[in-house]
């Protein structure tokens, strides 16, 4: 059966109180998962899936940042059009604002902060033969009660849903990836705010329910990650460094090192007299020098690493980890850190933190 072509709509409008004090300088959306920004790593899973006509929904306070860092999106083969939210009222509330942006197409809304295996191209698909209000995609968590909670019917469609419920009654969890019609547009504009105060898209798609519409699930079986704290982070990382494919760029150098088989080193990166054990990813004009660099670790670009060791972390752009004497491990360190041994006595501890920091002395 023919649609017209589906649009997409990215959620990147978030605070990212989460994820502070990285998020009091960047845009949650714009921090990087092996090297990459997870709002690009959206919009590219997006256009895997044929769609290439994205609204990104901004905030006030990190709106001008992504417009910079996304710009048109021809950098990436896509139109982007961007949709201000002045409040952030629900995820209901950012698809109503997005309706002269949606037009009559059938749309895929897809949280800014998610990562998750394999992509949507398998669910675009779906949806696309079928003549469904709703598609939305669930997962079987452990421990649902932080995520909005889906009860099935025997066909596969969706009986109910409850937000963040504290006894859930299933193990199926919405995890940020939605397929909508344009009778989405009546739920929202139907819906009133919950108890939070927010558009809930729960309650939204609950009124769909409600009003006999089709709703279904496709449930995901590969990994996903809501990259709201440090450690979904770090974890998003491991599991994405595990998926690249290893290459040294021919512009890269390596010097008396030992490099095994599952590295990337970027562009104009130098690894001198070390140590690179993969998965692991270093960026662009990133100096590795008398270090080692263990597993799971993505170092972005312009960092300055020597006579260090570390592992199984995240280091952002511009930093400099130099003659560390323990290593460093499960560590996400923000942009323009100096992390230095102090060489002169007294051999205390100095520091400089922002708000909401976190060290772990060993």
């Amino acid at each position: 059966m023919m649609h017209a072509p589906m649009k997409a709509l990215i959620l990147s409008g978030g605070k990212g109180t989460r994820l502070r004090p990285f998020t009091y300088t960047r845009a949650k959306q714009l921090i990087p998962v092996a090297n990459k920004p997870v709002l690009i790593r959206a919009i590219e899973t997006i256009r895997e899936a044929g769609i290439t006509e994205i609204g990104i929904v901004i905030g006030t306070a990190t709106g001008a940042e992504i417009r910079a860092a996304v710009g048109d999106g021809s950098a990436y083969s896509v139109s982007i059009t961007y949709i201000e939210q002045a409040s952030p009222d629900g995820l209901a509330h950012a698809v109503r604002i997005a309706q002269q942006f949606i037009g009559d197409s059938r749309f895929v809304m897809y949280l800014g902060d998610n990562v998750l295996q394999g992509g949507i191209a398998s669910l675009v698909h779906e949806y696309s033969q079928h003549t469904w209000n709703s598609q939305i995609l669930l997962k079987q968590m452990p421990d649902p009660r932080s995520f909005g909670v889906a009860v099935l019917r025997a066909d596969g469609s969706i009986e109910r849903l409850v937000e963040k419920p504290p006894v859930p009654p299933s193990d199926l969890a919405l995890i940020g990836v939605y397929m909508f019609d344009n009778i989405i547009f009546e739920a929202v504009n139907a819906i009133q705010p919950s108890p939070r105060g927010e558009y809930e898209i729960t309650d939204a798609i609950q009124w769909l329910v409600d009003q006999g519409c089709s709703v279904h699930a496709h449930i995901h079986r590969g990994w996903f990650f809501d990259t709201g704290k440090p450690i979904d982070m770090i974890d998003a990382n491991c599991n994405v460094l595990d998926t690249l494919v290893p290459m040294i760029d021919p512009h890269a150098v390596v010097i008396d090192s030992q490099i095994d088989s599952r590295v990337t080193i970027e562009r104009g990166a130098r690894v001198v007299n070390s140590t690179i054990h993969g998965p692991t990813i270093i960026g662009e004009d990133t100096l590795i020098e008398n270090s080692y660099v263990g597993p799971y670790t993505s170092i972005y670009h312009h960092v300055t690493v020597v006579n260090s060791e570390i592992e199984r972390s995240i280091i952002l752009e511009e930093s400099v980890v130099e003659n560390v004497p323990t290593r460093l491990h499960g560590c996400m360190i923000g942009r323009h850190v100096t992390l230095s041994a102090k060489t002169e006595k007294p051999h205390n501890l100095t520091m400089n933190l922002g708000d909401h920091s976190t060290v772990w002395l060993a």
